[in-house]
């Protein structure tokens, strides 16, 4: 084992901790870890959950589960919409938490509950929280890099950058280097005021709960901690990356994950795959949807391409694809509807990442020293696409969307070109830091001490105040 988290505990710490995840596939997973990680460390772990997108308990048997009723509508829940969903289930999920928490709390037969550990999403708990006296911890499961450009949203709003105007497109956020106004994380064909209203609920009630939580660590988001911890009086913790904690953890995938990846990677030479997958929520059109299977198709690299049913609107999985297609490549690709991704980045055979950006993606990509083609979609994926071919210059962003041209060019540039190389060579740094923050004395670990210290402090003060 890499790292020195304690993984044999005799006894737990009789001191319980309740978590409720936003339950999207990109949240769900990194709280699922998040609770897997502070179990080990000799916490008792209660999940509430929603009935949209439900969790199985089965999967789970050291945690304990509560299920409460959203008054989430079928025809709400199938919605692609996915910010009018976040802030229904704000407004829905209000009573019955609140509901739910009581219950726990006056559970005299059950350990004591030390704090909530809400998505950063879900800001309603901050005020149930405060309401019953007990201190909430916020994980968010993003980027800092993101989180800050969601903090500057007032400035940005002051200064004429939003709502964004499509002649400023190219112009420089000099406030905010090196981003241009096409990078900030907003979500194109909706409501301006009503995204803001959201990403204010977010920021201000993480701002004013007990600690966040991040799923990424010091080495990758240095100077964005550190303007995070002078602007924010609570405590950061970034003890990422958790899917690295090695843990005995059980899928809390939504969908089937698809094995035969893994024996069609077994037989492709070293480094030499394409692996595409657009995320869990991103929808694409039929135009989209083809010039990403020509530009696959057109690299002359295999590839292996994720798509999910659902993605292409309008369509139930591959209809659009030309007649023939698949049978003309053969068997240069393989298209499955949901991959293992750990164990497909983790794959020998595998040389390049096209993504959407999600934080999840990104941060699994950098572990695995897997260089990405970046096609961010909405909201923090264009931050975290802009640090990758910018910041970290771990791989190259798609400027124009999914044209098959610029496709082709970029899978050249990258898995052919010197280019490529030098961008392999860099996320090949990143990742031993990432591999370094959680061995004994790396930061990672000694933030995980200090949460966990810190949720004690906080256990002491709220029970010996009632």
């Amino acid at each position: 084992m890499e790292n020195q988290i304690d993984t044999q505990m005799e006894q737990r710490k009789g001191r319980r901790l309740v978590l409720f995840p936003l339950p999207f596939q990109g949240h769900i997973n990194p709280m699922l870890l998040l609770a897997t990680i502070l179990h080990s460390k000799g916490f008792s772990i209660t999940i509430i959950h929603t009935n949209f997108n439900s969790l199985n308990p089965s999967n789970f048997p050291n945690f304990t589960f509560h299920s409460i009723q959203d008054g989430i509508l079928e025809s709400e829940a199938s919605s692609k919409d996915v910010l009018a969903l976040a802030k229904l289930l704000n407004t829905k999920c209000l009573e019955p938490f609140r509901d739910c928490m009581v219950k726990l709390l006056s559970d005299v037969s059950e350990e004591p509950i030390s704090c909530l550990i809400s998505d950063a999403f879900f800001y309603f708990t901050q005020a149930v929280a405060d309401s019953l006296r007990l201190p909430r911890v916020v994980l968010r499961t993003g980027g800092l890099s993101s989180f800050v450009v969601f903090v500057a949203f007032p400035l940005l709003r002051e200064r004429g950058y939003l709502p964004i105007q499509d002649s400023q497109l190219e112009e420089p956020v000099a406030e905010l280097p090196p981003l241009k106004v096409k990078d900030l994380p907003v979500m194109d064909n909706v409501d301006p005021d009503s995204f803001y209203e959201i990403i204010a609920g977010m920021v201000n009630e993480s701002k004013a709960s007990s600690g966040i939580i991040w799923n990424s660590f010091e080495e990758l988001e240095q100077s964005e901690l550190d303007t995070l911890r002078h602007e924010f009086p609570n405590p950061i913790f970034p003890i990422g990356p958790f899917h690295k904690y090695y843990l005995t953890s059980s899928s809390s995938s939504l969908l089937a994950q698809d094995q035969s990846s893994i024996s069609w990677l077994d037989k492709q030479a070293p480094k030499s795959v394409i692996y595409a997958s657009f995320g869990s929520i991103a929808a694409l059109s039929e135009a989209q949807f083809l010039e990403i299977a020509w530009g696959l198709a057109n690299s002359n690299q295999p590839f292996l391409w994720v798509v999910r049913p659902g993605l292409v609107r309008g369509s139930e999985w591959l209809e659009p694809l030309p007649s023939g297609f698949l049978e003309t490549l053969n068997g240069r690709a393989h298209i499955i509807k949901w991959a293992p991704q750990l164990e497909v980045l983790a794959h020998p055979a595998v040389g390049a990442f096209w993504t959407h950006s999600g934080w999840n993606s990104t941060l699994e990509s950098i572990c695995e020293g897997v260089p990405m083609i970046c096609m961010p979609c909405f909201t923090d994926q264009k931050v975290n696409a802009k640090y990758v071919s910018q910041v970290w210059k771990v791989g190259l962003q798609l400027e124009n969307g999914s044209d098959r041209l610029e496709t082709e060019r970029c899978i050249r540039r990258l898995m052919v070109e010197k280019e490529g190389e030098e961008i392999r060579d860099r996320i090949s740094k990143l990742k031993d830091k990432a591999k370094f923050c959680l061995q004994q004395g790396g930061s990672s670990l000694q933030n995980l001490d200090s949460l966990v210290s810190h949720i004690s402090k906080l256990e002491s003060f709220v029970f010996h105040s009632q």
